[in-house]
């Protein structure tokens, strides 16, 4: 049971739920927990199902919710929403390889309090829990430069209406092979419109599957958000120019 300071001047313990598909990253988070004085371990999902299910038994109310976005069943977005809106105390922290604005801005208006890049991951996991929840936002340096660049473009973009049009760049036909064939599928329905889980179900893929196909996409296209990789795409000539 959670418990506030105790009349022997204890500091409340936060009890900590981990959802993670990579049984190796669950054990690291696990002793992390385990070792901090000021945590304590709830346990584990390595899927949004079984996430979803703690959520809906549990009577012991989770303080954190440490979780990754690419789950194999779904989205940890889900499991957000979904821990926030029964335990409105919980805080989640997302610990995810996705570093985009979009995937990060979503987890933020999900209900997300931190956000860290599994490249950027502290060894210590539990202080990093503990300063979150003594007020801390933590957030990957490398994920908060993203932001705060899109953030810029979108103020730009908002008093664009005078001046001339950037150049566009010349288009080699060696990039028509730059995506693979997969990728271009994904992005071809990012570009109609549909959702992560709309293509999974389009292509029989995971979902996790698709968002692994959209980083890579991200990264050879140098961009960080589904509309960038649009216009990107349709630049080079990989998508064509809506008519």
């Amino acid at each position: 049971m959670n418990t506030e300071a105790l009349d022997d001047g204890t500091l409340r313990r936060w009890g900590v739920l981990v959802v993670e598909d990579d049984s190796r990253a669950r054990a690291f988070f696990e002793a992390s927990v385990q070792r901090s004085p000021r945590l304590f371990w709830l346990g584990s999902a390595g899927t949004v199902q079984e996430a979803r299910g703690w959520l809906a038994r549990t009577t012991t109310i989770p303080d954190v919710l440490l979780v990754d976005l690419g789950m194999p069943d779904g989205t940890g977005l889900d499991v957000i929403r979904d821990a926030v809106a029964r335990f409105p105390g919980c805080e989640p922290l997302v610990v995810s390889v996705f570093g985009d604005e979009e995937n990060v801005l979503a987890s933020i208006e999900a209900g997300a309090v931190g956000y860290i890049h599994k490249d950027a991951a502290p060894e210590d996991i539990a202080q990093t829990i503990v300063e979150m929840k003594a007020g801390a936002s933590p957030i990957s340096p490398m994920i908060a430069r993203r932001v705060l660049a899109k953030y810029r473009s979108l103020q730009s973009a908002s008093v664009v209406g005078t001046g001339t049009a950037a150049p566009e760049a010349a288009f080699d036909e060696n990039e028509r092979g730059l995506l693979s064939a997969r990728e271009h599928e994904v992005l071809t329905l990012i570009a109609r419109g549909f959702s992560y889980a709309e293509i999974a179900r389009l292509k029989g893929l995971s979902v996790h599957t698709v968002q692994t196909h959209i980083k890579n996409l991200y990264g050879k296209l140098a961009v960080h958000s589904k509309s960038e990789a649009v216009f990107e795409a349709t630049r080079l000539g990989l998508l064509p120019h809506p008519g």
